[in-house]
């Protein structure tokens, strides 16, 4: 057998922080609808969202 070890692959970036947030069902409802148009996850629509606000703030 061989040593290497079996799984995915190791990231660049790896996403270990975990936060929970509470929303209603209205924001709920967006984010969903976000992710149908975009065809993405719920995380990768909140990341974009964090990385547009930060960038508005920057200018």
């Amino acid at each position: 057998m061989s040593a290497k070890k079996m799984g995915r692959p190791l990231s660049d970036n790896p996403k270990s922080k975990k936060i929970e947030i509470r929303v209603d069902q209205e924001i709920l409802s967006k984010l969903d609808a976000c992710t149908e148009k975009l065809q993405t996850t719920r995380s990768d629509v909140i990341r974009k969202g964090i990385e547009k606000v930060f960038d508005e703030l920057q200018n």
